[in-house]
C-alpha cells in the first residue's frame, strides 16, 4: 500500500521553496553581484559619461569666440585678436555653429589623382586606354566610359559633355561663377562636412575638363579662393571611351580599382555611363560614380561624392543634342543646408548599442544553466527525487526562482538606467542624409532607450525573454553533466551572439542593397529563431525610437509603432513567444525521458491511448546452466518459493519482494552482453534489517540501482511497500530513504537546514519536524558543539557519512536502502551508528550493503550473499556458518625445520586436515569438527611444545569473513567451469 501520509504538491513545493531561500541566503553576496552587476556597468558608463561631458564642454568644442592664438584665454584676448563664428582659417567650427548661410561652391567632379588614373595593363588590355609610360609626366588623360543600345546616339551625346577651351574671360568679375560655367574636378577628397570645399582649401590644383588641352592654357594659372589657398588651375584632358556592354564597364571598373598595378596604384575610371534604350524621344541613362572616397560608409552625402555635376553633364549633352549647342541648364553651385548650432554630446553606453546590452542581459543565461548543470553533476536531484520530490514541484519553484532572479535583475537595469537617462542631455547634428541618420540613432541613443519608450513596451519585450531564456536554459541544461564544460559554452554563446549580432545580423537588419528584399526578411527571421538574435533586434528598434524628433518623428515607441512595416519588433515578440512555449514543453519532455530516477520512455505523453501488455521477461533459456546451480541450493529454493506464494496473496504485505529480476548491459564492440542481476528472488519483511555481501563487480550497486529508480530492470520486477519499480516509482519514492554511497549535499546549507528540508518532503511539520531533526542530529552525535548550524562543506567526512544516514532515517521512511553507511567512520562513530541502525529497524525494512563482517553480523537479521550476479545463499550469520564452517581453523607458528613436525601432529588428530595457509613458518589448518575435540587439540599441542619450539598457536572457529571467502571462490570457480 502506497504511504497515506506522503506529502502533496503543495508541501513538497514549500519544502524546496525554503530549501533554496535558505540556499540563497548563504550565497546572498553572489545574487548581490549578479543582480548590481548591470548597475555596477552604468554607474561606470556615467562616470565615463560626466568625463566624456567636461571635455565636449571646452570652448573648442562649441560654437563662439576665440582668440587667435589658442594659448590665450578668451577673458585675456583683445577684441582685435578674437574670432567668433565660423572663421575659413577655423574649419573646426563649422560642424558646432549655426550656419543659416551656407558658402556657395562651384560644383565639381571627383577626378583621380595623375599618378592613378586609368592606363593600359596585362588585366586591362584596352588599346583606347593610354600607355603606362604617361604616368612618368603626369599627362594620363581622365577617362570615362560609355555604353548603350543605341551607339550613335550615345556617342552624339557624349561628344557634346566637354567643351574644347577655356577662356578667362567666361570668370568675369566673379572669379567662382565663372569657374561654374566651365566643367571642373579635383583630386582632394570630400569630407564629412561641405561648409569649406576641400578643393578650395588646399594647394591641389583645380582641373578644368576638356577634350583638347594646348598652348599656355595647358601651364595653368592660379587664383585666389576665399579659404587663403592659393589653387593653380589646370587643364585635364577627358577621354570619352566606349564599351560594348554594362558588364564589361562593372568588370573594368572592379578589376581596375581592386587590383592596380605591381607598383599598388590603382587604375581609376572618372566615371561611366549606360544610355540603356535612350534615344531622340526617351532619355534612360545609369551612372557609375567612384563612392570609395567616403571617409567613413554612410558619413558623407552625395554632394559631398561630387555627383551634381556629372548628373548636370550628362543632362545638358542630351539638352545640345535635341535643342542645339546654345541649351544648357547651368549648375550655379553646391552648398551645405542651413543649420542650427550644434551642441556635442556623445553616450558612452549607446555608443556600443545594442550590443552592449545585449551582453548585459544574455550574461543571466550561464547562471541559470550552471545552477542546472550543478544539481545534475552533483547528483541532487535525483537525491530530491528520491526522498519524495515530484517533478511538478521541483519544475515550479526550480522555474519561479529564476524567473524572480532575472525579473529583479532587469528591474534593477531598467530602472537604475531610466535615473541615469534623465540625467543627461543628449542631442545630435541634424544631418540629413539618410545613412548618417542611421548611424546616429544608435550613437545616440544612450540611456533614452529607457526613458523614451514606453515602459509597457519594454516589460513585455524583456518579460517574454527572460522567460525563453529561463526555457532555454532548461533545456540546454538536458545535454551537458558538466558544470565547467557548461559553463565555458554558455559564455561562449554570450560573447559570441553579441559579436554576431553587432557585425553580421545588424548588417542584414540595415541593409537595403540587397535584391531581393523578400530574400533578406527571410533570413532576417529565420536568424531570429535563434534568442539571441531576437533580443539583439528588439534592442535595436528600440534604440532606433530612442531619439525624440527622429526620422519617424515620434517621441519613443508607442504601441501603435508595433504596426509599421518598418519595425521588427513585432515579429520579435511573436517569435519569442512562442519559442517560450516550445521550448518549455521539449525541455520538460527531454527531462522525463532522460533524466534519472523517472525515465520514461519516448511515447509516454500518449500513455494513456496504449493498451497496457504484460511484462516481457527474458528468453527462459538465457543462462540456464547458471541458474539451474542456483536453484540447487536449498536455501536460495526456498527464498523463490516464499515469493512466489507471497505475490498470490490478495495484498503484499512484505515491505520488498523481488520476482525474477534480471538487469542486463548489452555488449559493445563485439563484447559479449553482461549479466549484472539474473533471476533475483527475494523478500524482506518490515522490521529485518537484509545485509548484501558481495565482492565488487558482483551486482549489488545494479541491485539498489533498480530498487531505487535509477534503471529500469531488463525484465522480472519488484514491489515496495506493493508498489511496482516499473511503473510506480512517484508512489515508491515517498516511503523510501536512501543513504547514497558517496554523500550528495549541500556545501553551504548545514545538517540542520538539510535534515528540515528532507523532513518536510516526508510530510513532517511544526513541533513534530522540529523534534524528529533534534532526535536524528543527537542520535548520530551532530547536535552538540554546533555541529547543527555549520555549513557542510566545513565537515569532516565522517560527519558528512552521518548526516547522510540521518536523511536516510527521517520521516520514517519505510524502506532504507544504506549503500556502506559506515565507510569513513571511527569505531566509535561506528558503534554510535550501529546502534541507530538497530533502533531504526524495528518498524522498517532496511537492505544494507557492507563489507565490513562485522557490521553485518552485528545489524543483519538475515544476509545474502551476491557473486556474479546471482544469490548464492541467504540466512543468518549462524546458519551460514554453520552451513559453509563446520570446520575449527589451527594455526601454528614454528621455525621453517619444525614445519613437518607441525603436518605430522595434525595428521594424527585428523586424517581429513586440510592446510590453507603457509608463510615462512606459519601454517594454518581446518580441522573438521566431528573429527576432533578442542582438548584434543590442547593435548595435541602441548606434547608437541616438548618435542619442538612453537612460537604462537590458535584455534578458532568460523568466521563470517570464512563463509563469504568459500562462498565466492566456489561461485566464481564454477563460473569458469561452466
Amino acid at each position: 500500500m502506497a504511504n497515506s501520509a506522503s506529502a502533496s504538491f503543495f508541501t513538497q513545493a514549500k519544502a524546496l521553496l525554503l530549501k533554496n531561500i535558505t540556499f540563497q541566503k548563504r550565497n546572498v553576496k553572489t545574487n548581490v553581484r549578479l543582480i548590481l552587476f548591470p548597475v555596477v556597468l552604468c554607474v561606470l558608463l556615467f562616470m565615463l559619461q560626466l568625463l566624456l561631458d567636461t571635455q565636449l564642454d571646452k570652448s573648442k568644442f562649441k560654437c563662439g569666440c576665440m582668440c587667435a592664438d589658442n594659448r590665450t584665454k578668451i577673458s585675456q584676448c583683445p577684441d582685435s585678436e578674437k574670432r567668433c563664428g565660423v572663421q575659413y582659417s577655423d574649419f573646426f567650427q563649422a560642424p558646432m555653429c549655426a550656419i543659416p548661410n551656407p558658402v556657395e561652391w562651384p560644383p565639381l567632379l571627383q577626378l583621380p589623382a595623375p599618378p592613378n588614373r586609368a592606363v593600359r595593363t596585362g588585366f586591362l588590355p584596352f588599346f583606347d586606354l593610354p600607355d603606362a609610360s604617361c604616368r612618368r609626366t603626369d599627362s594620363c588623360p581622365l577617362s570615362l566610359l560609355f555604353t548603350g543600345e543605341n551607339h550613335s546616339f550615345a556617342l552624339s551625346v557624349s561628344e557634346k559633355m566637354f567643351r574644347s577651351t577655356l577662356s578667362i574671360s567666361d570668370f568675369g568679375s566673379n572669379f567662382l561663377a565663372g569657374l561654374a560655367v566651365n566643367v571642373l574636378g579635383s583630386e582632394s577628397e570630400p569630407e564629412r562636412n561641405n561648409f569649406i570645399e576641400p578643393a578650395f582649401s588646399s594647394d591641389l590644383p583645380i582641373y578644368y575638363l576638356q577634350t583638347n588641352c594646348s598652348g599656355t592654357e595647358n601651364s595653368g594659372f592660379s587664383f585666389p579662393s576665399p579659404t587663403g589657398a592659393n589653387n593653380e588651375i589646370k587643364c585635364a584632358l577627358a577621354k570619352n571611351l566606349w564599351r560594348n556592354s554594362s558588364t564589361d564597364i562593372n568588370s573594368e571598373l572592379y578589376k581596375g580599382y581592386q587590383r592596380g598595378n605591381s607598383e599598388g596604384q590603382v587604375n581609376e575610371i572618372v566615371s561611366a555611363f549606360d544610355f540603356l534604350n535612350s534615344n531622340g524621344n526617351r532619355y534612360n541613362v545609369g551612372i557609375w560614380y567612384n563612392s570609395t572616397y567616403r571617409q567613413d560608409a554612410g558619413f558623407t552625402a552625395n554632394a559631398l561624392l561630387r555627383i551634381p555635376r556629372s548628373v548636370n553633364l550628362i543632362s545638358n549633352s542630351f539638352l545640345q543634342f535635341l535643342l542645339g549647342p546654345g541649351t544648357k541648364i547651368i549648375l550655379e553651385f553646391v552648398k551645405e543646408m542651413p543649420k542650427p548650432e550644434t551642441i556635442f554630446r556623445f553616450d558612452i553606453s549607446s555608443m556600443v548599442g545594442p550590443l552592449f546590452f545585449t551582453w548585459v542581459i544574455l550574461q543571466l543565461f550561464p547562471v541559470i544553466l550552471t545552477s542546472l548543470v550543478y544539481e545534475k553533476q552533483q547528483k541532487l536531484r535525483i537525491m530530491m527525487k528520491m526522498h519524495g520530490l515530484g517533478d511538478r514541484p521541483y519544475w515550479m519553484i526550480s522555474y519561479g526562482y529564476f524567473l524572480v532572479t532575472s525579473v529583479i535583475y532587469m528591474l534593477c537595469f531598467v530602472i537604475f538606467g531610466s535615473l541615469l537617462g534623465k540625467n543627461i542631455t543628449i542631442e545630435f547634428i541634424p544631418l540629413r542624409i539618410y545613412p548618417f541618420s542611421l548611424m546616429l540613432l544608435t550613437l545616440f541613443s544612450g540611456l533614452k532607450i529607457f526613458t523614451v519608450n514606453d515602459y509597457s513596451i519594454q516589460f513585455v519585450f524583456y518579460f517574454i525573454y527572460i522567460n525563453l531564456q529561463i526555457a532555454l536554459a532548461f533545456l540546454v541544461a538536458t545535454m551537458f553533466s558538466n558544470v565547467k564544460t557548461a559553463t565555458v559554452t554558455a559564455y561562449i554563446g554570450v560573447f559570441g551572439t553579441g559579436l554576431l549580432g553587432g557585425f553580421l545580423f545588424r548588417f542584414l537588419v540595415e541593409n537595403t542593397s540587397f535584391p531581393s528584399k523578400l530574400m533578406v526578411g527571410g533570413w532576417i527571421i529565420l536568424m531570429e529563431l535563434y534568442p539571441g538574435f531576437a533580443l539583439h533586434r528588439g534592442l535595436y528598434e528600440l534604440a532606433q525610437f530612442s531619439i525624440p524628433g527622429n526620422r519617424r518623428g515620434t517621441d519613443g515607441m508607442k504601441w501603435h509603432n508595433l504596426s509599421e512595416s518598418t519595425n521588427g519588433i513585432k515579429e520579435v515578440l511573436i517569435i519569442m513567444f512562442a519559442e517560450w512555449i516550445v521550448m518549455l514543453f521539449a525541455a520538460f519532455y527531454i527531462d522525463q525521458v532522460l533524466s534519472s530516477g523517472s525515465r520514461k520512455g519516448p511515447l509516454f505523453l500518449l500513455k494513456g491511448f496504449q493498451k497496457k501488455s504484460p511484462f516481457q521477461k527474458l528468453d527462459t533459456h538465457m543462462q540456464v546452466s547458471k541458474e539451474l546451480s542456483q536453484m540447487e541450493k536449498p536455501d536460495v529454493i526456498q527464498e523463490k518459493e516464499k515469493v512466489e506464494e507471497l505475490l498470490l496473496e490478495p495484498t503484499i504485505n512484505h515491505a520488498i519482494l523481488c520476482d525474477d529480476l534480471r538487469k542486463v548491459y548489452p555488449g559493445r564492440d563485439g563484447n559479449p552482453d553482461k549479466f549484472a542481476v539474473r533471476g533475483l528472488f527475494l523478500s524482506v519483511p518490515p522490521g529485518e534489517c537484509f545485509g548484501m555481501l558481495g565482492p565488487n563487480g558482483a551486482g549489488k550497486t545494479s541491485f539498489i540501482n533498480m530498487m531505487i529508480g535509477l534503471t529500469k530492470p531488463t525484465s522480472g520486477t519488484a514491489f515496495v511497500q506493493g508498489l511496482d519499480i516499473r511503473t510506480q516509482m512517484g508512489g515508491i519514492y515517498s516511503t523510501m530513504g536512501v543513504c547514497p554511497q558517496h554523500d550528495l549535499l549541500w556545501d553551504s546549507l548545514t545538517g540542520r537546514e538539510h535534515l528540515l528540508f528532507y523532513g518536510r518532503l516526508k510530510n513532517l511539520r511544526g513541533s513534530v519536524l522540529t523534534q524528529a531533526v533534534e532526535d536524528s542530529l543527537k542520535g548520530l552525535n551532530l547536535f552538540h558543539g554546533g555541529v547543527a548550524d555549520k555549513q557542510v562543506g566545513k565537515y569532516s567526512g565522517g560527519m558528512k557519512r552521518r548526516l547522510s544516514v540521518a536523511i536516510s532515517l527521517i520521516g520514517d521512511p519505510k524502506i532504507v536502502y544504506m549503500d556502506e553507511p559506515s565507510s569513513g567512520l571511527d569505531p566509535a562513530s561506528r558503534k554510535m551508528l550501529w546502534s541507530v541502525v538497530k533502533h531504526a529497524k524495528q518498524n522498517r525494512a532496511i537492505i544494507l550493503t557492507t563489507h565490513s563482517m562485522e557490521e553485518a553480523e552485528a545489524l543483519c537479521d538475515r544476509l545474502g550473499i551476491f557473486v556474479n550476479g546471482s544469490l548464492q545463499c541467504v540466512g543468518n550469520a549462524k546458519e551460514l556458518k554453520a552451513r559453509y564452517g563446520g570446520t575449527y581453523v589451527l594455526t601454528v607458528t614454528t621455525s621453517s625445520e619444525h614445519e613437518k613436525d607441525v603436518e605430522n601432529m595434525v595428521q594424527k588428530l585428523t586424517p581429513n586436515g586440510n592446510k590453507i595457509y603457509h608463510l615462512s613458518g606459519t601454517q594454518k589448518f581446518e580441522l573438521p569438527k566431528e573429527d576432533v575435540r578442542i582438548s584434543d587439540v590442547f593435548q595435541a599441542v602441548d606434547v608437541a611444545k616438548r618435542k619442538f619450539s612453537v612460537s604462537a598457536w590458535g584455534l578458532v572457529d568460523t568466521t563470517l569473513e570464512d563463509v563469504f571467502i568459500k562462498v565466492a571462490r566456489q561461485a566464481q570457480t564454477f563460473d569458469t567451469f561452466s
